[in-house]
């Protein structure tokens, strides 16, 4: 009888030994993970690249750039009615500018105009104190009335020219349809072709436009 209790007791103690045995194998299987989980985290946080932390460091930034665009002053309703007052002026300005010249340049066309209608009248007065002074007899020259006649005649296309008239040169020059009006032609084998052989009335300019074409004769 003792030696079997002596034998349970023996069996007891070794079955407590085994589940000692057991529980430090346990825990230090648990230690062992608990050590290799931290290595793999530790691993998996120098793994995180560097975009990434960059990233994350721009991102603050970003909203606080947000935030702040968000609270931004607004424009004073006074500055912008400044800005659109001036942009009208500016405007306006540019406008009368413009007007101003189309304006002068009307004027001047309108004068041009006045200028040459009131030339053309007295053109024909000119031809007659020519035709006057050619038929003077040779005798009668020398007399006071036609020494007269002339130097109103020399004052008169003085002030004319002085005014901007000028006759235009026809005799002996090419013939121009710019400045000459051919009325007659004549065959002459001593002068070359399409010249002008005879001013038949004078032509005359104002300034740079014609007013009155010469009347020529010219030679083929």
């Amino acid at each position: 009888m003792k030696d079997e209790a002596l034998k349970k007791e023996d069996e007891a103690l070794n079955t407590e030994q085994e589940a000692g045995t057991e529980q430090t194998s346990e825990a230090g299987s648990g230690e062992a993970g608990n050590t290799e989980a931290a290595a793999e985290a530790g691993e998996t946080a120098e793994d995180v690249p560097e975009g990434a932390e960059e990233d994350t460091e721009q991102a603050p930034a970003a909203e606080k750039e947000e935030k702040k665009g968000f609270f931004k002053k607004k424009k004073d309703p006074r500055d912008e009615k400044i800005e659109d007052l001036t942009d009208r002026v500016k405007r306006q300005m540019a406008e009368f500018e413009n007007f101003r010249k189309r304006t002068d340049k009307e004027k001047s066309a309108m004068y041009e105009m006045g200028a040459k209608d009131i030339i053309e009248r007295i053109l024909p007065v000119i031809d007659n104190f020519e035709r006057g002074l050619a038929i003077v007899p040779e005798d009668a020259k020398g007399t006071p009335l036609a020494e007269g006649m002339e130097k109103i005649y020399k004052q008169f296309r003085k002030t004319l020219e002085e005014a901007g008239v000028k006759a235009i040169e026809a005799a002996g020059q090419e013939f121009d349809p710019n400045f000459h009006n051919a009325v007659m032609h004549v065959d002459d084998e001593n002068l070359g072709e399409n010249v002008v052989v005879e001013e038949l009335q004078k032509g005359y300019m104002y300034r740079d436009s014609v007013v009155r074409h010469s009347m020529v004769k010219v030679a083929n």
